[in-house]
């Protein structure tokens, strides 16, 4: 029975790993070789045999090389507690005690940032480019209705957003099906279309790869840009990592994703082979029988929401990581489901996501348009992905120097080509997740160093914590205590939280214990409950005052009261009963000035950022009826 039970746990995990982790690069057999042909292509690459021998091969090694290589037998390996993702890659390098110069550490973490600030990038194009290229297979099964395109696009896509708020955890059990049904079928059509041209298998030896990139490099060079769409996706691998584990992913990929893709990308090779002239306006869905085209047009719309789903998930959850890390304001986080903590809305990042894609697609109209914007964001964050692990593997792991330099100089080769090949479509679309990502890279710098300003002058104006507990013996009148416990959010042990130094000097009163609680975020994915803790009193034992220094990884989720029962079990002065219990936040209303630290603009950019941080009270789980908001103000 345990053995079965494992095996069933393993299936499962499995099944929804298809679901949640393949659908963007499950998903790009769609418009790859469609848009590698194009020839409204700035740099068209001509019909011949052995420009498709070529370049069926050169999928095949560029999905082999990034996908199996870069990130399934290496970049996967490289786990913070677990957890994947350009970020844990960031928090394994900064982490105190690292190994590594401050100054190449910090600029690694930069280039991390602007690999997450990427991130973003694709998260508006993904859902534009692949229920686009989806709903443009009724050009081919249902060509009177080819004028609808767009308007069915934007229905679905506003539907997609529109349903965020409910959760996936339902639908979130029909991804793996139908994505099993998915690969299943593009599989199957793919042997098809290789039992009518056998001759196609030629292209998984590297020879025609090779022969082609040396033998036509000017034509080879500029298909990279699109051949660099089969491997879009791939980022996932890696950043769902903590979701389903490495194994199952690997599996998954190795034993199902992978032949299945390669199957479709060899059989549209074949179509083309067969039919030049008329395959090449969209191989996918021409390959498939006539009777079976707009069932597949119904099951490719299917995949690609679902390719969309995971993309937008991801953008919530690197939002949340980078909101704990201080790169993003404290932004409304909605919780979707009891049972995955993972599961999680952010609004503001919901409808910033809807109005670009919509905006995408009016603009760009098909998804050969968008796919030369896809590709910069992709090879963009594969570089910088590629570049940290080898770091990791030299610095932290003490790999040979040898072996990395070997490693490195093969595996960033391969992805700077690509990304010097992205770059010739600059001005014609891929300027797009390059100027988004600049944007976000601005944001999230520009916040992280307006927070530091802002503590700086917060703790100038809050002073020693101790000093002020010591104040408390001398004042005339005796300070008065009232019944009950109050908590006071503060940010560390340092300094007395502003709203407790407004209770005792304006109110003149203080309760009878006091928690001073600090919300720390450390650099590790979840902190165990046993270690959530620290406490240390503060003043004389008469005083009843206690520090509390509360410990959460990025990914865990912050709830002040459910702390009590911990704090309780630490045995400090307070009988700690709920109801007796008042919560007390510090406020801060900040102004442009003078201050030296930061240029004008970017203290502009900061105080704009912040208009949209979350409610301080909802982002704690702090009971409305009794928390007391108290204020302050400071000039930047």
């Amino acid at each position: 029975m345990t053995v079965n039970r494992q095996a069933a746990a393993r299936g499962a995990l499995a099944l929804g790993a298809l679901g949640v982790v393949f659908g963007d690069i499950g998903t790009s057999p769609l418009y790859t070789i469609q848009t590698v042909f194009n020839p409204g292509d700035p740099h068209p690459v001509p019909v011949s045999t052995e420009n498709v021998f070529g370049v069926v091969s050169l999928v095949f090694w560029s999905v082999t090389i990034i996908v199996t290589v870069t990130y399934v037998l290496l970049v996967m390996r490289a786990d913070n507690d677990g957890e994947g993702g350009i970020l844990a890659l960031i928090t394994l390098i900064s982490r105190r005690g690292a190994p590594g110069g401050r100054r190449t550490k910090l600029v690694l973490a930069v280039l991390g940032i602007f690999g997450a600030s990427l991130f973003f990038g694709d998260s508006v194009i993904t859902p534009a480019i692949s229920v686009l290229s989806a709903i443009e297979g009724v050009k081919v099964a249902a060509p009177s209705v080819a004028s609808l395109v767009i308007p069915i696009t934007a229905v679905i896509i506003l539907g997609l957003f529109l349903l965020q708020r409910i959760g996936t955890g339902a639908v979130g059990r029909l991804f793996g099906p139908v994505m099993a049904v998915w690969f299943t079928t593009i599989g199957v059509i793919g042997v098809s279309g290789i039992a009518k041209h056998p001759g196609i298998l030629k292209a998984l030896s590297p020879s025609y790869a090779l022969g082609f990139l040396f033998g036509h490099f000017a034509v080879a060079f500029f298909s990279l840009a699109a051949v660099v769409l089969a491997v879009t996706g791939a980022e996932a691998l890696y950043a769902d990592m903590g979701h389903f584990g490495r194994a199952p992913i690997t599996r998954v990929w190795l034993l199902f994703v992978f032949p299945a893709c390669i199957l479709s990308y060899l059989g549209q090779g074949a179509l083309i082979l067969s039919d030049p002239r008329h395959a090449i306006a969209s191989p996918f869905f021409l390959l498939v029988p006539g009777w079976a085209r707009l069932p597949m047009v119904f099951l490719a719309a299917a995949a690609t929401v679902i390719a969309s789903q995971a993309v937008i998930s991801g953008a919530f959850s690197v939002t949340q990581q980078a909101s704990q890390l201080g790169y993003l304001p404290r932004l409304r986080i909605a919780h979707t489901s009891e049972e995955q903590a993972g599961q999680i809305y952010v609004p503001w990042i919901n409808w910033a996501l809807l109005i670009s894609v919509l905006t995408l697609v009016v603009t760009f109209k098909s998804s050969t348009a968008l796919a030369y914007a896809f590709g910069m964001a992709v090879t963009g964050t594969i570089t910088i992905t590629t570049l940290l692990y080898f770091y990791v593997a030299l610095r932290l792991w003490h790999r040979p120097r040898w072996l990395v330099a070997t490693g490195a100089a093969f595996l960033l080769g391969v992805d700077l080509l690509f990304f010097a090949a992205n770059l010739t479509k600059l001005v014609h679309g891929a300027w797009l997740p390059l100027l988004i990502g600049i944007v976000v890279f601005t944001i999230m710098t520009t916040w992280q160093k307006g927070r530091e300003l802002v503590t700086r002058l917060r703790r100038r104006d809050e002073g020693p914590l101790q000093g002020f507990i010591d104040q408390l013996h001398t004042m005339r009148p005796p300070l008065q205590r009232v019944p009950g416990t109050a908590v006071f959010l503060n940010r560390g042990k340092e300094t007395a939280p502003l709203a407790l130094r407004a209770n005792v000097e304006h109110n003149h009163v203080l309760h009878e214990y006091v928690l001073v609680l600090s919300i720390m975020t450390v650099p590790v994915p979840h902190v165990p409950v046993a270690e959530r803790l620290t406490v240390d009193p503060l003043g004389h034992k008469d005083d009843r005052v206690t520090h509390v220094t509360a410990r959460y990884g990025y990914m865990d989720q912050m709830n002040v009261p459910a702390l009590l029962p911990l704090i309780r079990e630490a045995d400090i002065e307070s009988p700690l009963q709920e109801s007796d219990v008042s919560y007390f936040l510090s406020t801060i209303a900040l102004r442009l000035g003078t201050t030296p630290g930061m240029s004008q603009w970017r203290k502009r950019l900061f105080l704009a950022t912040a208009q949209i941080t979350a409610d301080a009270a909802e982002h704690f789980r702090l009971p409305r009826e009794r928390t007391v908001i108290m204020g302050s103000r400071i000039e930047l």
